[in-house]
């Protein structure tokens, strides 16, 4: 399959500054379409949300069109799009609202695999209420997460099941989808942290199985916001803390005080880009079809090209002696962590870094994972992380810095 990364990349503006960001993980860069969209709006007339006059109407409308962009981006209705400022932000405001119908003898069941922002809104919210909390274990050496062990975690007590759409430290890839079945058949809710999944392939949360699903635009080449979809009728009863005159309608009664309009341009203007990508990657009739269709063939060789740059990553980390990579899943997001033997974390991170080489270090808010593995007071792990701008070059200079610093650091 074509995939002409120049002019892919070209529509980052951030890249010509020669930085090599294998850090996509903790964010991407923004796409010229996005900072146009925002700066466009901060420079027209926008007031808070009216009907009265143009300005506020224009509010409305930029609302309105984040919410179908993102109902396009992962195949749920514009009407079930709530937003805010972060994933986390989003999902308390979830988990308190789902909590309050829970009663001690509930439960709820977590994965130790999650971001710690799909663990502790849900572990602070069942204290709350006196439910209890089972953890899904992963497997310390693959770092999968066996589905088998959902058939006695989940049980008629069982309210919630937490889990994510991709590990963030390891990109493994559980199977949402069987373990969404096993919740529903005992009348669970499911809530997917898809913020490290959905930069990565087409989403679809009927096939996910999840009845609500976490993003951040800026893992996917937006801007910092963060937008939370279900279908409005599983939003229906549930009754967030709220000032009385502010809507009370779904979604609005979920999304407190007035919204930053120009980062909503930015979010439409994201998925733009993603629905985009196939075209400027050169893949033929990547135009055709509306902007669901069209990002169903943008993400898809999003997908088959990252692949082929993380394989070459995870072949030329496999060769290095000094480096000792965490985990083995079989499926997975273009993710990896590891080790460089005789360096803490920090250090290696630091060491690229002075290179120009973006990469994270620490425990990247994977708490519960690098807690299991008895990791994090020694300071976690180095996480290098591919988006669809990176390039086999890049890996290459990567691997040989990895190289110099295992044989003189």
């Amino acid at each position: 399959m074509p995939y002409d990364i120049a002019r892919v990349r070209a529509a980052y503006p951030a890249l010509a500054e020669g930085f090599l960001h294998f850090d996509g993980a903790g964010g991407s860069q923004v796409a010229a379409g996005v900072a146009d969209a925002v700066a466009e709006t901060m420079r027209t007339a926008v007031a808070n949300r009216s009907t009265a006059f143009v300005p506020g109407q224009r509010a409305y409308q930029l609302v309105a069109q984040a919410r179908e962009a993102i109902a396009d981006l992962v195949g749920g209705v514009p009407e079930g799009v709530v937003f805010g400022p972060s994933a986390t932000a989003l999902t308390y405001t979830v988990a308190r609202a789902v909590a309050r119908t829970w009663r001690p003898g509930d439960e709820v069941v977590l994965s130790q695999l999650d971001h710690d922002a799909n663990v502790r809104p849900w572990v602070q919210s069942a204290e709350a209420a006196g439910a209890t909390v089972r953890w899904a274990r992963f497997d310390p050496d693959s770092g999968e997460l066996p589905t088998d062990q959902y058939t006695d975690l989940v049980t008629e007590r069982t309210r919630l099941v937490a889990v994510t759409g991709g590990s963030n430290a390891l990109g493994t890839i559980p199977d949402v989808p069987a373990i969404a079945k096993l919740a529903h058949a005992a009348g669970a809710l499911v809530y997917v942290d898809g913020v490290h999944a959905a930069p990565h392939a087409p989403t679809d949360l009927a096939e996910l199985g999840a009845d609500f699903f976490v993003t951040s635009a800026y893992k996917w080449s937006g801007p910092h916001l963060a937008s939370v979809v279900a279908a409005p009728e599983v939003w229906e009863p549930l009754r967030p803390a709220k000032l009385i005159p502010s809507p009370d309608g779904v979604p609005d009664r979920f999304e407190a005080g007035t919204p930053s309009f120009a980062m909503l341009a930015g979010v439409r203007a994201a998925v733009d880009h993603l629905a985009d990508l196939g075209r400027l990657a050169g893949l033929p009739d990547a135009s055709a079809g509306d902007r669901r269709s069209r990002l169903l063939t943008s993400l898809s060789a999003v997908r088959t090209y990252e692949e082929s740059v993380f394989d070459r990553l995870l072949t030329g980390l496999a060769a290095l002696d000094s480096v000792t990579v965490l985990g083995s899943p079989r499926h997975r997001w273009p993710t990896v962590s590891f080790r460089v033997a005789g360096q803490a974390p920090a250090e290696t991170a630091a060491a690229l870094g002075a290179l120009g080489i973006c990469v994270s270090a620490g425990d990247y808010y994977a708490y519960e994972y690098f807690q299991a593995m008895g990791l994090r007071e020694s300071g976690g792990a180095v996480r290098v992380s591919v988006y669809h701008y990176n390039t086999v070059d890049e890996v290459d200079r990567l691997l040989h810095e990895l190289e110099r610093l295992g044989t003189h650091g």
